[in-house]
């Protein structure tokens, strides 16, 4: 049983590099879109759980250009914490849905 939580524990840091690594916002979005698709591909996500996924996305990209055009095109670094913060939420999710029983 331990050797499992460590595996689940390193998927799912796994997911959260992006943000450790210093990815952008933007190569984020694309990575998280990436394992959606993967995930709707091979039937780990429902079609309920992507419309909600793609949803709580877009209201984050959504916020992001509110932002930026607040700030003439650019994001502050407060813009940018509560972004990643909220993207990291989706990757939690992301992860979630696809390692739970619903099958699509």
């Amino acid at each position: 049983m331990k050797i499992r939580n460590i595996v689940i524990a390193g998927a799912f840091l796994s997911s959260t590099l992006p943000f450790v690594s210093g990815a952008t916002i933007g190569q984020r979005k694309e990575n998280q879109q990436d394992r959606v698709a993967q995930g709707v591909k091979s039937g780990q996500m429902t079609a309920g759980e992507t419309s909600h996924i793609e949803k709580k996305e877009s209201a984050i990209n959504k916020e992001e250009r509110a932002d930026r055009t607040v700030d003439n095109g650019k994001l502050t670094p407060a813009d940018r914490k509560a972004i990643h913060q909220q993207q990291n939420q989706m990757s939690r999710r992301i992860y979630r849905d696809k390692h739970n029983a619903a099958k699509q």
